[in-house]
């Protein structure tokens, strides 16, 4: 069989040929996007246009991938949630840990919902159940196993505490507040939850 002749190096300014797609790049490329804006703006200010554009993939793939955006934000959420960021406020290196995080990272999806409703039911309905998963319901776990009546409510009481104080320390507004270190801040959060 002869050998093939080689192909010319394409001239300059020309067009290069189709790309292979590569989809679960692309997927996980839309979900590591989708992450990062939802965490900045919330998803109700999150396009669909942003987050292809942050992920370089064609925004339409979104509804390829997951269906719409809700769903992408519920993957989104989904993929957060290991049993790691399960969050007993009483445990300190629980307690450390979430300080740290949304020092680093800010608010995510899941701790805005405590104070920002989502426009759409099912974007809502997914941080809220998250919420309670992460945060209220080892808490309300606590107070049912100790007596501590009422559970639920002192296990949502003291989410909303937490969840303001850690939105007010990253929005500046409460200067001492944003300055304190987390080994000054973590002792008086404590203190507060008890």
């Amino acid at each position: 069989m002869p050998p093939k002749p080689e192909q010319p190096a394409p001239a300059a300014g020309s067009r290069p040929g189709p790309r292979r797609r590569d989809a679960a790049a692309s997927r996980e490329r839309l979900l590591m996007a989708a992450g990062e804006l939802f965490g900045e703006r919330g998803y109700d200010r999150t396009t669909a246009r942003d987050i292809g554009e942050r992920a370089g993939v064609d925004p339409s793939m979104i509804a390829r991938y997951f269906g719409s955006k809700a769903e992408l934000f519920i993957a989104v959420l989904r993929a957060e949630s290991d049993t790691d960021t399960f969050a007993d406020l009483f445990d300190d290196t629980r307690l450390a840990g979430l300080v740290e995080r949304i020092d680093r990272q800010g608010p995510g999806p899941v701790t805005q919902v405590a104070v920002r409703p989502y426009a759409d039911p099912a974007a809502q309905a997914a941080a809220a159940a998250e919420l309670d998963r992460r945060i209220v319901a080892p808490l309300r776990d606590r107070f049912a196993r100790t007596g501590d009546e009422p559970a639920a409510l002192r296990a949502e009481l003291l989410t909303a505490a937490f969840v303001g104080v850690a939105l007010a320390r990253r929005a500046g507004t409460l200067t001492h507040l944003s300055a304190a270190t987390p080994d000054t801040l973590l002792p008086l959060l404590r203190h507060l939850l008890n």
